[in-house]
């Protein structure tokens, strides 16, 4: 596949940041205790890249990944690392998944819930990123499979396919960032 490269930048014993409902720090686990059984609440975040067309990036995540390998999800989603702060955070991991460097604009945060099989959970309390980039990927293989841009309308039907894998914070974040979506979206990114 053109516009790949492979890079390890994920482990499971890297320490999430466990938070409260306000999201105030309280402590550390590593990424594998955290998403082990129904999952311990920790701060993430999920950023939604659009290019010139307004058609939004979404990825298929490699399917190696232990939660919805092989399933599509947004642009980028991960963890900010201890210290980190979020938004340096979302630009790090565009960088490592996608290739690019993005400003992005911050659009809400929520809480939510959700089990993959017996393989584990994901429960976060999820900051969601807007960025705009002209260009395409230079994609990691070890974080992701496959990539697309789909034009706006075409994402809820997506979202509702049954046929068509998509993870479950895809959906919930889709529909409010779509009812509360600028005008303007941040100034397009560059290539690392």
């Amino acid at each position: 596949m053109e516009h790949t490269r492979a890079e390890i930048v994920s482990f499971d014993s890297e320490p999430l940041i466990l938070v409260d409902a306000d999201d105030q720090a309280i402590g550390e686990l590593d990424k594998a205790a955290c998403h082990a059984g129904e999952g311990v609440l920790h701060r993430a975040f999920s950023l939604f890249v659009f290019n010139e067309q307004n058609q939004l990036l979404i990825q298929q995540r490699a399917a190696g990944k232990r939660l919805w390998g092989g399933y599509w999800s947004n642009s980028c989603c991960s963890h900010p690392r201890v210290g980190e702060e979020i938004q340096d955070a979302v630009s790090r991991r565009c960088r490592e998944e996608l290739g690019f460097d993005v400003e992005s604009r911050f659009m809400f945060k929520f809480q939510y819930a959700a089990r993959f099989e017996d393989r584990g959970s994901e429960r976060e309390l999820c900051s969601v990123y807007l960025a705009r980039f002209l260009g395409e990927p230079l994609i990691n293989i070890e974080e992701l499979q496959d990539f697309r841009w789909v034009d706006l309308d075409a994402v809820a039907p997506m979202l509702d396919d049954s046929e068509l894998k998509t993870t479950p914070w895809f959906t919930l974040e889709w529909q409010r960032l779509l009812d509360n979506l600028p005008q303007s979206i941040p100034s397009a990114g560059t290539r690392r």
